[in-house]
């Protein structure tokens, strides 16, 4: 190498440019990134780049020495998917909140913006599994200047300020996006009545504007000029497509991925959020996480333990590949 700056200065040239870095995704040989155990799951990843670094932010149920169930909001940092940041958890200890679901993270103004939801299972034990949250499950917004600092939660009014928050019902799985054609405007998914969508221009006041038939876990991408909806059925990740949020259509067929041959997924294959990182060089395609639990279904116990989050990819996000995969 040095040779070769030598020679290149000789000759009046440039030194040669540096290669282009390896894809990260060839190096990975288990679709697993963090992995859940009989104490411990890992669910509902939300994603973010940002200077060179994939943040991973997701829910952390753990049963801990109480032998209690607490579920946090927690997140972690990678620069090239092997080596991972310590878990950084954001909110509280406290059943009667449980903050957890983390929809995806916002730039507004000088301030990253995290959606999340609370999750309230007070006194809830491990020999209780599963229990799920009651009815006072709301959404949530806590903001970073840094990504690391965070305020503490906000409630989303996504009702309209003028409804009571005992009026909202039960609400979870918030995402946010901004208008394909107005960005002054944003829009919030979250789950009830399949996806509901409120809209607003500052994420504080908000206006309810309907729902449609969906799953849970929305994630809401704009390609083609549509928006398309990644959603979670009652086991694998499906897909919609609108021009104009009012009307959807199916779009593909749901995905379970290598779920037969994943004996940590054959519970449940869920929660699939997607990145469009096709035009990054160490990723070169459509990204998505999503956790998979198992061997028993969510129903049996296995909902706050043996969860982990897991990667896939695509180039068109139909066809879809991960680490390890056989070919048939």
């Amino acid at each position: 190498m040095v040779l070769s700056i030598l020679l290149s200065l000789l000759v009046g040239l440039a030194p040669p440019a540096a290669p282009c870095p390896k894809n990260l995704l060839a190096r990975l040989r288990s679709p697993v990134l963090f992995q859940g155990d009989a104490r411990t799951a890992y669910r509902d990843p939300a994603l973010l780049y940002y200077h060179d670094s994939l943040f991973v932010f997701f829910t952390l149920v753990r049963t801990e020495a109480d032998n209690k169930v607490y579920s946090y909001t927690a997140m972690r940092q990678t620069h090239d998917l092997r080596h991972w940041s310590a878990t950084r958890i954001l909110t509280a200890r406290d059943q009667r909140l449980d903050y957890s679901s983390p929809g995806n993270v916002v730039r507004q103004g000088d301030e990253w913006v995290l959606c999340l939801q609370t999750y309230p299972r007070p006194d809830y034990l491990a020999n209780q599994m599963p229990r799920f949250g009651t009815g006072e499950a709301r959404l949530f917004t806590m903001r970073s200047g840094d990504l690391c600092h965070w305020s503490p939660p906000e409630l989303l009014r996504v009702k309209g300020p003028e409804v009571d928050e005992k009026a909202l019902g039960r609400l979870i799985d918030p995402y946010l996006l901004q208008d394909k054609d107005d960005p002054g405007k944003w829009w919030c998914f979250y789950k009830q009545n399949g996806v509901s969508m409120s809209y607003s221009a500052d994420l504080r006041t908000w206006t309810y504007a309907g729902h449609t038939d969906s799953g849970e876990n929305a994630c809401v991408l704009v390609e083609n000029g549509e928006y398309v909806l990644v959603h979670s059925p009652k086991n694998g990740i499906a897909f919609k497509r609108s021009p104009d949020l009012h009307t959807w259509r199916d779009w593909g067929q749901p995905v379970t991925l290598g779920q037969a041959d994943w004996p940590w997924a054959q519970g449940r294959l869920t929660a699939g959020t997607v990145l469009n990182l096709k035009q990054n060089l160490s990723f070169g395609k459509y990204i998505m996480l999503f956790h998979g639990s198992g061997p028993l279904t969510e129903e049996a116990g296995d909902f706050d333990k043996n969860a982990s989050i897991c990667i896939a990819w695509s180039d068109d996000l139909l066809t879809w590949h991960w680490p390890g995969q056989a070919t048939r």
